[in-house]
């Protein structure tokens, strides 16, 4: 029954069909099958959800939604610019750092692509950087999102595992730093090879003006790690107090939300939040009927009987995320996969915090993955650009982010060091 539910799971994803209700329908094909209850499917998809922490991913999702419809993505773009548009690939450069700084507001390596290659991709063509490049660098650079607290998939990553968010938030900052620097060192290495322009160097005074335009945007993001990992508000709370922080510099700083965007954009959080709701509820029955066909037993099992090595066992899981990460939605991936591995991990003595920012990574980088990674279909169709040109152009960001991802595996005081800090 098992080879029921994952091979009509594929059947599903192959003709299109969004990932959600492949999930679901996949899952009511197995009941059906197997001659269970249907009246189980809801309970158990309402179990998947009814988990307070998950409360604060709406919120989150609408504060981010208010402060990019409030202008912050022009402001943060334009701030990179000052600072480091005098260097050669300077646009690049902002393009990664813009990334940077808009991690902790959108959380989301698609919204991020989506967001910053609207602004950046026309900008690097119209400059005359290579078309696929300028695709590939702001596909790479949206992986830094997600890493970057505060993050909805390390919430997710919270909620599945029971650790602190705040804990998780922290061991991040040093990967995402990380992954961020790595990237500029290629991109300038890469525009002093192909001559990519540079702009005269900003003023001191326009410095000035663009932090100024930037710091009520990016002081959120401090409130709300800080808050969190201070004791002040769980992240439930946080998220709401993101969201009121949000209203207030958007209308009374910025002056760019009117009453009739503020209902826009909360329809349209309204709706992510609801979509990414199912698929969490789906992705959770899902995982339930693997539960009860002890596949993650037999997996663990798989992995144990082969080798007992940690590093061994990281390699392994690293291959898998990856490899899912390419063509599966994160939430749902994490929903389906984590609990499985943290127990293997968790076996040959894997740091559950370290191990959660592997799984995070990798998933990341299965989204940036030629020939299928999701952030290089949402750049290439942004800039109009071939999806093989693009691909070419991401291999060199590929190997970074695999560097990077060697690096956190080789050395678990990279993401422990400042959680231990904590303790």
């Amino acid at each position: 029954m098992t080879a029921v539910l994952l091979i009509s799971f594929l059947v599903f994803l192959i003709v299109r069909i969004p990932i959600a209700f492949a999930l679901g329908l996949s899952c009511l094909l197995y009941a059906l099958l197997a001659d269970i209850p249907l009246v189980v499917l809801p309970a158990k998809m309402y179990s998947g959800i009814d988990v307070f922490v998950l409360l604060s991913v709406p919120g989150f999702i609408l504060a981010g939604n208010l402060m990019n419809e409030g202008g912050l993505t022009e402001r943060i773009i334009t701030f990179c610019n000052h600072l480091l548009g005098h260097i050669r690939g300077g646009l690049a450069l902002a393009n990664i750092g813009a990334s940077m700084l808009f991690a902790g507001i959108s959380g989301t390596a698609v919204s991020d692509t989506a967001s910053i290659g609207a602004v950046m991709i026309p900008a690097m063509k119209k400059e005359g950087y290579d078309p696929g490049f300028s695709c590939a660098v702001t596909a790479a650079s949206s992986t830094v999102g997600p890493i970057i607290p505060p993050s909805v998939p390390m919430i997710i990553l919270a909620t599945l595992s029971g650790l602190s968010v705040g804990k998780l938030f922290i061991a991040a900052v040093i990967p995402g730093l990380l992954l961020g620097l790595f990237m500029m060192g290629l991109t300038y290495f890469i525009a002093q090879k192909k001559a990519y322009p540079r702009h005269p160097k900003s003023s001191l005074p326009q410095v000035a003006k663009g932090f100024l335009d930037t710091f009520w945007a990016l002081l959120m993001t401090f409130i709300i790690l800080f808050g969190i990992i201070g004791g002040v508000f769980t992240p439930t709370e946080a998220s709401i107090v993101a969201v009121v922080y949000a209203l207030a510099v958007g209308a009374l700083v910025y002056r760019r939300l009117s009453v009739k965007k503020i209902m826009q954009v909360t329809l349209n959080a309204m709706k992510t939040s609801a979509a990414l709701m199912v698929l969490i509820g789906f992705a959770n029955l899902f995982g339930w009927i693997l539960l009860t066909e002890r596949l993650p037993q037999e997996i663990a099992g798989g992995i144990l009987g082969f080798t007992s090595n940690k590093y061994m066992v990281l390699l392994l899981i690293n291959l898998l995320l990856i490899f899912v990460g390419s063509f599966m939605e994160t939430i749902a991936a994490l929903m389906i996969l984590f609990p499985i591995l943290l127990k293997v991990a968790v076996a040959v003595e894997i740091d559950p915090i370290h191990f959660s920012v592997i799984v995070l990574l990798n998933l990341m980088i299965g989204l940036t993955t030629p020939p299928i990674g999701v952030c290089l279909f949402v750049s290439s169709s942004i800039g109009k650009v071939p999806l093989i040109s693009v691909s070419r152009a991401s291999w060199p960001f590929l190997g970074i982010s695999l560097l990077v991802l060697a690096l956190l595996t080789l050395f678990p005081q990279l993401t422990l060091w400042l959680p231990g800090l904590l303790d």
